[in-house]
């Protein structure tokens, strides 16, 4: 009798297992604008120069392999908290934040949904509608109750900041809400930093915790013009979680390079925090690997490669934001009888285009481009030599 021949077969998952329709896709014009990895203009997922002269640097002076400690490199969670908050302030100055490197911004929302779910009983978490589709299973699976508050207006393809932040005042103290620190995934669409400080009140007058999530930084204005929410929230004494990563503004998709920092009201209770969060991950992973945050922590301590791998993330941004004006453009001079104007004011990767389930279904059926099912568009997957087809396929199905 077989012990797992009766488990029910799972369904893919919606991003990875749209990659692997495209993959066996024999097309050779397919088109995947589903997966959140950023493309060059050739189209091709780039090695960062600075990220590959870092790598030079740990090739000549790497002395062992030995296990990190299971926070991860000391080095590392340093600079992620001056990446984050900047070099002087004092959250970093006071030391009442503590960093674990983890496994990606996704090894980061569980290792903080676990923290929420032992040492806050009885806690919900609010997450936006929509939201990344992949929040809701991670806090599930550590046993969450989830809500949502409203977040985009598919009406006007805005922010619904009046319904948000009526909700956000009826959440009930020591609840956790889930915030976006820019580029929301998946609309694209952020709080301006007026909103910002007016949902850092909100969360502060309601005794609320936030917990950020932060995977795009630099990728909408600016590295420190996108942490406007992330430093609105940043009250003092106020404590709040923050989820990092550095697979898109790095490069470092496959490296897994992420961190939880724990914002706490003083440097003690960060570090009890802290130790509660190395329990967990010691009953997780362990401890994280080395080498995509050796990397990040060599750029980071090095002004030259520093300023480098800055010039090389304003390069990725400023080529997104091309793509949204050309897609747009192009879209008009196709006349497709609807306004996609919205989509150029948009910041980050993604996109909700708008598209229906079976406009989606379209494209992939008969055009071979893949996009999720909600319809949110990876804009970074765009080039110029794919946009008129891209938008002849959508004027087609629409």
């Amino acid at each position: 009798m077989s012990i797992f021949g009766n488990i029910e077969m799972a369904p893919a998952d919606p991003i990875f297992g749209l990659t692997e329709e495209f993959k066996k896709d024999s097309n050779p014009d397919k088109m995947n604008l589903g997966a959140g990895v950023y493309k060059d203009a050739d189209g091709q997922t780039p090695v960062l120069n600075s990220v590959k002269k870092a790598e030079e640097i740990l090739l000549e002076k790497e002395t062992n392999k030995s296990y990190l400690a299971i926070e991860g490199s000391a080095a590392y969670n340093s600079a992620v908290q001056r990446l984050l908050f900047g070099e002087d302030h004092e959250i970093v100055a006071t030391g009442r934040a503590a960093t674990a490197q983890t496994p990606g911004g996704t090894g980061a929302l569980r290792t903080a949904a676990d923290l929420i779910h032992r040492h806050l009983p009885g806690a919900k978490i609010w997450v936006s509608d929509p939201t990344w589709i992949n929040h809701q299973k991670i806090f599930a699976a550590a046993g969450l109750d989830i809500n949502t508050y409203p977040y985009f207006d598919a009406a006007t393809n805005n922010l619904d900041f009046a319904g948000m932040l009526s909700t956000l005042e009826q959440i009930p103290a020591g609840d956790v809400v889930l915030l976006h620190g820019c580029c929301h995934n998946p609309s694209g669409v952020d709080p301006d930093n007026g909103q910002w400080e007016s949902i850092a009140k909100v969360v502060a007058d309601r005794d609320l915790l936030p917990l950020l999530d932060f995977a795009y930084q630099g990728f909408g204005e600016g590295l420190m013009e996108d942490s406007a929410g992330l430093l609105a929230l940043c009250r003092p004494g106020v404590e709040l979680l923050v989820a990092s990563s550095y697979s898109k503004n790095f490069s470092l998709y496959g490296e897994r390079v992420g961190a939880l920092t724990i914002v706490a009201e003083n440097s003690e209770a960060s570090a009890r925090a802290l130790s509660q969060t190395k329990l967990s991950i010691r009953a997780s992973y362990s401890n994280p690997p080395t080498h995509g945050a050796a990397i990040v922590s060599t750029i980071l301590g090095d002004p030259d490669l520093r300023q480098e791998w800055q010039d090389e993330v304003k390069t990725m941004r400023d080529r997104i934001n091309d793509m949204r004006r050309l897609f747009v453009k192009t879209l008009a001079d196709k006349k497709v009888g609807r306004d996609f104007s919205f989509i150029a004011r948009q910041r980050g990767m993604f996109s909700f285009s708008g598209l229906t389930p079976d406009q989606v279904d379209a494209l992939r059926e008969k055009h071979a481009i893949y996009v999720v099912r909600s319809g949110r568009i990876n804009v970074a997957g765009m080039t110029d030599a794919t946009m008129d087809r891209l938008c002849e396929a959508i004027a087609s199905v629409l």
